[in-house]
C-alpha cells in the first residue's frame, strides 16, 4: 500500500515510491536537483508555478523539469507514483512543465519502478529509460493555465477565478477594473498566449475536473462552472480532455476501485 504522509521535501530528499495525498493536501513551493514525474492512478493533482498551474486528472503523468519551483495540492483522494529524473535524461523532456496521456506501457513501467520491490540498479536503470522514450512519443495533455503579470489582467482573472460561472464578457469585466476590452484582449494574446475565451474555458474545466472528481452530476458541474447548458459543456470538455464528462467519471470510479 501506498505511503500516507503530508508530503513535505527539498530536492536532496529520496522521494520516489508511491504515495497517498488527502483531499486539500498540497506540497509548498519547492525545486528539484533532479526531473520529477508524478503519475495520478487517481484523484487530480494541480502543479502550480510562477507561470501558471498544470492539473493532471487520473491516470496521468505530470513532468517537472530539475530547479523548476512548484507546488502541489491533491483534489479528491489521490494516489501518485513519483519517480526521480537524472538530469541527463531531462533534455528529451520539455523544458516547462506539462501533462502527458498515460500509455499501457508506460503506466507497467511506472507501477513497477514505484512499487517498492528491490530492482537490480541497472535493471531500474534501463527501465526509466524506456519510460522517458515512451513520453517522448506520446501527446501532451496540459489543462494549463498561465499566470497574468500585468496588474488589470491580474484583476480580471481573479475575477474569474473567484466565480468561474461568472458570465460576464471582457467588455463588462474591462470596465470594472479600468481597461478597455480592445487592450485586455491584446494582453491575453500577448501576455498569456490565448483568447479569453479559451483562458476561462480553461479555468473552468480545472474546475470541472474537480468537481467531477467530487462526484457531481455532468449537468450540475456544468452549472456550476457557468455553462449554459451540459451540451455545451460536454463539447468543450470532450475537446480539451479527449473523452466525455461521463467517461472521465467512469474512469476516475475504475482507477479508485484499482488503488483500494
Amino acid at each position: 500500500m501506498p505511503k500516507r504522509r503530508h508530503l513535505c521535501w527539498s530536492g536532496d530528499d529520496p522521494i520516489q515510491g508511491r504515495w497517498s495525498l488527502a483531499h486539500g493536501e498540497g506540497v509548498a513551493a519547492h525545486q528539484h536537483a533532479q526531473g520529477q514525474l508524478l503519475y495520478a492512478a487517481s484523484g487530480l493533482l494541480a502543479t502550480t508555478t510562477e507561470r501558471g498551474t498544470w492539473v493532471a486528472p487520473a491516470d496521468r503523468i505530470s513532468w517537472t523539469p530539475p530547479s523548476f519551483e512548484h507546488g502541489h495540492r491533491a483534489y479528491g483522494e489521490t494516489e501518485i507514483s513519483i519517480l526521480e529524473v537524472p538530469a541527463e535524461l531531462c533534455s528529451a523532456l520539455p523544458a516547462t512543465p506539462t501533462v502527458f496521456t498515460v500509455s499501457a506501457l508506460l503506466r507497467a513501467a511506472a507501477l513497477k519502478l514505484t512499487g517498492g520491490a528491490a530492482l537490480r540498479p541497472e535493471v531500474g536503470d534501463r527501465l526509466l529509460r524506456v519510460l522517458v522514450d515512451e513520453l517522448t512519443e506520446l501527446p501532451e495533455q496540459a489543462v494549463y493555465l498561465p499566470e497574468p503579470a500585468d496588474d488589470r489582467l491580474r484583476a480580471v482573472t481573479g475575477l474569474l477565478r473567484g466565480n468561474p460561472a461568472e458570465t460576464a464578457t471582457l467588455g463588462e469585466l474591462g470596465r470594472t477594473v479600468g481597461a478597455s476590452e480592445r487592450t485586455l484582449s491584446r494582453l491575453f494574446r500577448v501576455e498569456l498566449g490565448m483568447s479569453f475565451s479559451q483562458w476561462r474555458s480553461q479555468l473552468r474545466i480545472q474546475h470541472a475536473l474537480v468537481y467531477l472528481g467530487e462526484g457531481h452530476s455532468v449537468t450540475d458541474t456544468a452549472l456550476r462552472c457557468g455553462w449554459a447548458n451540459p451540451t455545451s459543456f460536454i463539447e468543450t470538455f470532450s475537446a480539451i480532455l479527449g473523452q466525455t464528462p461521463g467517461s472521465y467519471q467512469t474512469e476516475l470510479r475504475r482507477q479508485a476501485a484499482a488503488t483500494r
